[in-house]
Order: structure tokens, then sequence, then C-alpha cells
């Protein structure tokens, strides 16, 4: 008797928490109905562009053929996988994509928060709102200009050799060279970046309590003391999760800037993953094998993304989930 009583005083809690979960949504559901219409596009557009097409992963395992498509095409399970692992480009797409990436972490992440750091203490509104516009305006501009721009500048007459040549050094076409590729790309997002990341960092110091400022100060405490003991600190949940974030996306090197700047005398450096899944599935038609490639891919980012918030949450008690 006593053991069906503690077998089933857990399942009742349990319905009692998914009753009251039911009861509130639909009285929120009543109370913001312009709000859950707005946020129906949302829904649906994920819905239809990004958990509907999730069916096409089949591939992956799969000897796919477009013209008797997904489910006629032969199983060969982990046969692309196996493939990959043993290819001569694995270990150089793992490995570029992974610097790329920790380098982009290491420089990239950190910009727009200094930047932000630096907007906050400036005083004078007009310079301030001046240097915000100039940091915003690469973001907009389109990624094959900002290539374009980067071509020319980087040329062995460009405006960079110009600068190396005025001061001493010798020129070089800094895209045709592998060791110079990745502090191209890197240093070029930045630059592209910087000033859009600054927003939400921006947004985040305006809700710190100025009163904390006004305490500091009473208490003795500089510009740079107030700054890392009251503004960092306000900011850093923001950024904790904005890190976490990133951390998931690691394994995601945008393919279009790599094949708008990148060569064949640069693939040793420059080639990732996802400008390897582009050549074979779209340039070789290899569209089975490269969803394999695709898929270990967002796994790895998946497991990222789930480490880093259980690390987070587990430490610093700031998480997603």
């Amino acid at each position: 008797m006593n053991t069906m009583i503690s077998k089933t005083k857990p399942v009742t809690a349990i319905e009692d928490k998914r009753k009251v979960f039911r009861f509130g949504l639909l009285l929120d559901i009543r109370k913001n109905k312009l709000l859950y219409v707005m946020l129906l596009p949302v829904l649906l557009y994920y819905v239809v562009f990004h958990y509907a097409p999730m069916y096409g992963a089949l591939i992956a395992f799969k000897d796919y053929s477009p013209r008797i498509g997904i489910w006629g095409s032969d199983w060969v399970g982990f046969e692309h996988f196996i493939n990959f692992f043993n290819g001569a480009y694995f270990w150089r797409t793992i490995k570029n994509t992974v610097l790329i990436s920790f380098y982009q972490l290491l420089f990239g992440f950190p910009a727009p928060i200094i930047l932000a750091l630096l907007l906050n203490e400036l005083r004078h509104a007009m310079f301030k709102r001046l240097v915000q516009t100039v940091t915003y305006m690469p973001h907009f501009i389109s990624l094959i200009v900002i290539c374009g721009i980067l071509k020319d500048f980087t040329t062995s007459d460009g405006v960079i050799n110009d600068i190396i040549a005025f001061f001493g050094g010798e020129r070089s076409t800094f895209l045709l060279e592998p060791s110079l590729f990745r502090s191209v790309y890197v240093t070029s997002g930045i630059w592209q970046n910087i000033g859009w990341g600054t927003i939400i960092f921006l947004a985040a110091l305006t809700g710190i309590d100025q009163e904390q400022y006004e305490a500091a100060r009473i208490d003795g405490a500089g510009r740079w003391k107030q700054m890392t003991h009251v503004t960092l600190p306000g900011i850093m949940p923001i950024i904790i999760i904005l890190l976490i974030l990133d951390i998931g996306k690691m394994m995601n090197v945008g393919f279009e800037k790599i094949i708008l700047l990148y060569n064949p005398g640069t693939y040793e450096t420059a080639d990732v993953i996802s400008s390897y899944v582009y050549r074979v599935g779209l340039q070789d038609f290899n569209y089975s094998y490269s969803s394999a490639v695709g898929l270990f891919n967002s796994v790895i980012n998946f497991a990222l993304l789930i480490s880093s918030n259980w690390l987070s949450r587990k430490f610093n008690d700031t998480s997603l989930w």
C-alpha cells in the first residue's frame, strides 16, 4: 500500500503542475492576444525554414539521387561520415575552422565590449554619435563589396602595401599568402562588425543603476575603478550569454566570405568545413557526402553550446536555460 502511495503522489504533483501551467498559459494568451499574434510569423518562419527541412538530413545516411528522391535512395548508414573522417581533407578543414573561430572569439568577441566601454566614457554627445555612426557603417555594406575592397587594399600596389612601403617594409599580396589569410579574415571581420556589436552592450550599460556610480565616487573610486567594479559586473550576464552563443557557433565559419577571398593557393589555411561542403555539395554534386559533413559540423556546434551553457551555469549561475 505504501509503495502505491509513493508512486502516485509524484505523478499527481506533476499533473497538477501541468494543469497550473496550461491554465496560466491560457490566461496569458487571453491577456496578450496581440503579442501572440505578432509572434506567429516568427514561429512560422522557424517551423517552415528550420524545422521542416530537418528531414532532409536523412540524405547524409543515404546514397542520395535527386532522380529517385530521399526515400527511394539506398541506405548506406555512416559510410559518408567514415569517408570524411578518413579523407585527406578532414584534419585540414577541422584545423582551419577551429583556428579561425578561435581567433574570432579571442580578438573579435572582446572588441565590441571594449568599444562600448570607451563610448560609455565619452562625455561629448556629438562626438560619441559620430564614432557610433562611423563604426556601424561597415556592417551595412554588402559582403561582396567588402571582399572587393579587401582585395583591392591588399594587392601589392594597394593602400595597405603603400603604407607598409612608406615605413620601409616590403610589399606582398596578402590574399595570396597562406600565412596571412587568417589575419586578413579575422581583422576585416572585426572592422565590419565591431560597431554593430556594441549596440547590445550600450543598451545593457543604460540599465546599470546610476546610484552605484555615485556610491563608488563617494568611496573615492576613479573612472577606472568605476568601470572595473560597477560597469563590467553590471553587463557581465549579457557578456556571458553572448559568449555562450558564440562558443555554440564556433564551427560555423561562413563560407560566403571564405569563397570570395580564398583561392587554391590558400586552401591550406583558408579551407574550412563550410567552404568544403560548398565545393563538394554544389560544385561536385555529391549531396549525401556534403550533408554528412554539414551534419557532423552541426553536432559539434550543438555539443559546444550544451557544454558551455553547463559550465556557465555551474561556475557562474548565468546560462541560457
